[in-house]
């Protein structure tokens, strides 16, 4: 008897909170946003973790969890509809500045929380961030799909007449100054005169990054070189 009453006790933890979306009181309404805020702050705290982010991107993750909710409650429950609204929204920054799988996955993510909140499951979204937030903790720790990236790592942005002969002129350069290096993309620029190379280079010593873009300068007229930690252009904040 003592062990059923614990097991209902137990199972009453992950009830939802509200009778019904449209019955919310405000006392049921701040707790549900309270849970949906504290599983989107855990969120964002692990995703933070060795992971490139923007503040504006960080911010939006922690708090996506309680507007989904609170557009769920809005629409009483109507989880189609709720879905549409809240999907079409937190999705808009994918059209301008795309995304990596990882940040999508952490905007459903959150949106799943919200939702589960939404719907008064409380402890039920605090257990999905906790539980699929400690996985993503643990393989990020342990170095699961790869490398996340070495401080050497370095995007180089080379712009080359258009008679260039760059592959020959660029390599000896590059075999030098880096252990590694990919000609990502040609890309030809002033109305076809010039080309703008993109390499993704790993620096033998990141202390010499100033003796490359000197080397590079010799080589391509001194015309336009840049070097950066990662490709800025496909990334951004919500």
């Amino acid at each position: 008897m003592i062990e059923k009453e614990k097991d209902e006790k137990m199972n009453g933890i992950f009830d939802s909170i509200l009778g019904s979306a449209a019955s919310a009181g405000p006392l049921e309404f701040l707790a549900c946003t309270g849970a949906a805020l504290a599983a989107g702050f855990l969120l964002s705290g692990i995703y933070m973790y060795r992971s490139r982010h923007t503040e504006s991107f960080a911010l939006t993750v922690a708090v996506l969890p309680a507007i989904v909710s609170a557009v769920i409650m809005a629409v009483s429950g109507d989880i189609g509809a709720g879905i549409a609204v809240a999907g079409a929204f937190s999705l808009v920054r994918f059209r301008s500045a795309p995304g990596s799988a990882k940040e999508i996955a952490v905007i459903f993510l959150s949106m799943a929380a919200g939702l589960l909140a939404g719907m008064g499951f409380a402890a039920y979204a605090l257990l999905l961030a906790g539980v699929i937030g400690a996985v993503m903790l643990v393989c990020t720790r342990f170095g699961y799909g790869g490398s996340a990236g070495s401080p050497a790592d370095r995007v180089l942005r080379v712009t080359v007449p258009e008679g260039m002969d760059y592959e020959a002129e660029m390599e000896p350069v590059l075999d030098k100054y880096t252990a590694r290096h990919e000609l990502f993309s040609v890309k030809s620029v002033n109305m076809g005169s010039m080309f703008k190379l993109t390499y993704n280079v790993t620096m033998r010593d990141p202390s010499q990054q100033r003796s490359l873009m000197d080397a590079v300068r010799v080589r391509n007229g001194n015309l336009e070189v840049a070097l950066m930690r990662e490709d800025t252009e496909n990334r951004g904040g919500l």
